[in-house]
C-alpha cells in the first residue's frame, strides 16, 4: 500500500500558499492511489527542539548503551526517522524566510538525518527507492533567468539534504511572487492554477 508522508512548515494555517499546494497535492495523489496512506507531520504543532547538548550526547552514544533518558530524548527524532522511512513518496510544503528555510524544517532536518538510520556511517544515504516533491512559496522569484536567482537557497538546501540522504528522485515546484496574492494584485485561485498544472505533471496525472 503506497504511503505519502506530508511535511508542512508553514505558520499560516489555511490562507499558505505552501498548504494551498501540499492539500492539491495529497487531493491528486490521493485520487491517483485510493488504496494509499497519508500521514501528515505538521511542524508548527509538533514540539520539535532544536538540537542540544543532550540530544548529541544520546546521538553519539551506541543504541545498547542508551540511558532511559537518551532513549527518551530521541524519542521524537526516532518517530520523525520512522515516518520518513515508511513513505514512498515525501512532500515538504514550505515558505521562504530571508532566503532560507524556516528554524522549524530545518530542526525536522536535524533530526531525520541520522547516522545508521538515513545515513550510513560512510556517508552513503541509506533513504532509497523513495520520491520526494517540496512545494516552496516565496514572495521573491528565484527561477531561471531570475536577477536573484544566486538567492535560492531554500530549494538547493532542501535537494541536498535528501539527496544526502538517498532521495534522488526529487521535484521542485517553486511558487515565486506569492506576495502578489497578499497585496490584492491576483487571486489566490488564479495564482495557484498553473502550479496545480505542474502537481498533476509531477504525479503523471
Amino acid at each position: 500500500m503506497p504511503r505519502l508522508l506530508v511535511v508542512e512548515a508553514s505558520p499560516r494555517g489555511k490562507s499558505a500558499i505552501s498548504r494551498n499546494l501540499t492539500a492539491a497535492f495529497v487531493e491528486k495523489w490521493r485520487a491517483k492511489h485510493p488504496d494509499g496512506t497519508v500521514v501528515a507531520r505538521d511542524l508548527t504543532t509538533t514540539d520539535l527542539p532544536f538540537v542540544n547538548a543532550s540530544w548529541l550526547a544520546a546521538y553519539f552514544t551506541p543504541s545498547e548503551r542508551h540511558s532511559p533518558e537518551m532513549r527518551e530524548t530521541l524519542r521524537l527524532s526516532d518517530a520523525l526517522v520512522a515516518e520518513l522511512l515508511a513513505a514512498d513518496h515525501i512532500v515538504i510544503g514550505t515558505p521562504v524566510y530571508n532566503y532560507n528555510i524556516p528554524a522549524n524544517l530545518k530542526a525536522w532536518v536535524d533530526h531525520i538525518v541520522r547516522k545508521g538510520h538515513t545515513l550510513g556511517f560512510g556517508g552513503e544515504g541509506l533513504v532509497t527507492g523513495k520520491r520526494a516533491t517540496v512545494l516552496v512559496a516565496s514572495g521573491g522569484v528565484y527561477t531561471e533567468g531570475s536577477p536573484i536567482r544566486d538567492r535560492d537557497v531554500a530549494t538547493h538546501y532542501l535537494k541536498l539534504i535528501l539527496n544526502v540522504i538517498g532521495i534522488d528522485d526529487v521535484s521542485v515546484i517553486a511558487a515565486g511572487g506569492a506576495k502578489a496574492v497578499d497585496l490584492g494584485e491576483i487571486s489566490r485561485d488564479d495564482f495557484l492554477a498553473p502550479l496545480r498544472t505542474q502537481i498533476d505533471i509531477r504525479l503523471g496525472r
